[in-house]
């Protein structure tokens, strides 16, 4: 579906500047941002994947992952194709970077409310704005979000955290978390690795908390391009800095993409980094992509107790009281 966009202005000579992202873009007519998918048509901006669904399923939240809302719930996560990265390691890059290296845009149709309607036939607690950037999608996440919060559902984004403050203050009202990827702690990466800059997402992390939206952090940890000591402890106090009761998530890195040459990161190294979260203070640091490591599991930041034992994807121990350790009463962070 083609929809005019939100969040731009028109200037001279029937050229927009888009207000959705950081990149700002300044579009000439007929021509689309470097997302692909929002296109200057005679002076007004349209987004062109308005309610095109190319991934539609029902995900257990702490696929997203998201630790600390509703564990062990269902989360009905939708995708449309497109991105505002070019992310050289992309887990997703056949639908992420289609509309820019296929000129092609697919999916399914659905409205607003029918994809409300999917997820409360699901059982869903949450509808989750995922696999690509949430960002590009951003008009039919609102309007589906808007509607999510009149039915009792939740909404979440699983993003680079590229959004504008505009972009976030607008969406602020229905979305209820977000997993922000902080992939590293060093401009030049984010330059060369993904086509973007690394100030406005720390910017849009600090926005979040700032708007009471629940916030967790992955990392996904990269052989000889983010993983050194030093990095990794910069970004373990910067999230200590967002306040001690944001989760970080390592994650191992594999092979993908343009990126096959690196090899899969050490389980050592995401010890190291789990330490020097715990280092700076952090309450909750989880470690992914290792199925049976003990830091998938949450264990309560005062007494230790375990709280909820996971494998992989899987909740396999469920120890809370009404969101409370049972050991020693202390409330557990999150979205419950």
């Amino acid at each position: 579906m083609i929809k005019e966009a939100m969040l731009y202005d028109r200037q001279e000579e029937r050229t927009v500047q888009c207000r959705l992202c950081a990149h700002a873009c300044t579009i000439a007519p007929s021509k689309s941002g470097i997302c692909s998918v929002r296109e200057n048509r005679d002076g007004t901006l349209h987004t062109l994947v308005y309610g095109t669904i190319v991934a539609e399923n029902v995900d257990p939240i702490e696929k997203k992952p998201l630790f600390h809302v509703l564990p062990g719930s269902r989360s009905f996560s939708i995708a449309t194709v497109g991105c505002n990265f070019r992310c050289l390691f992309c887990q997703n890059s056949d639908i992420s970077q289609m509309p820019r290296e296929q000129r092609r845009i697919v999916g399914r149709e659905r409205t607003a409310g029918e994809l409300v309607d999917r997820a409360v036939q699901s059982g869903s607690k949450t509808i989750a704005y995922t696999y690509t950037e949430p960002t590009i999608f951003f008009e039919i996440a609102f309007d589906t979000a808007k509607l999510a919060h009149e039915k009792g559902i939740r909404n979440v984004f699983v993003t680079n955290g590229y959004m504008t403050a505009d972009a976030l203050d607008t969406i602020s009202p229905y979305l209820d978390a977000a997993n922000v990827d902080l992939k590293s702690f060093n401009d030049e990466f984010y330059k060369k690795q993904c086509a973007a800059r690394l100030q406005p997402v720390l910017d849009s992390l600090q926005k979040m908390k700032d708007l009471g939206i629940w916030v967790e952090v992955t990392t996904l940890i990269i052989p000889t391009l983010n993983d050194s000591d030093a990095e990794l402890k910069e970004i373990a106090h910067f999230i200590a800095s967002l306040g001690a009761e944001t989760p970080w998530h390592i994650s191992r890195f594999h092979p993908q993409y343009k990126a096959t040459a690196l090899p899969p990161t050490p389980v050592a190294t995401l010890h190291r980094a789990f330490q020097f979260g715990k280092e700076a203070g952090l309450k909750y640091v989880y470690t992914g992509n290792v199925p049976g490591d003990e830091g998938e599991s949450t264990f309560c930041a005062a007494c230790g107790h375990l709280l909820i034992g996971r494998y992989g994807f899987t909740i396999n121990t469920l120890n809370l009281e009404n969101g409370k350790c049972p050991h020693c009463g202390t409330e557990l962070d999150g979205v419950f």
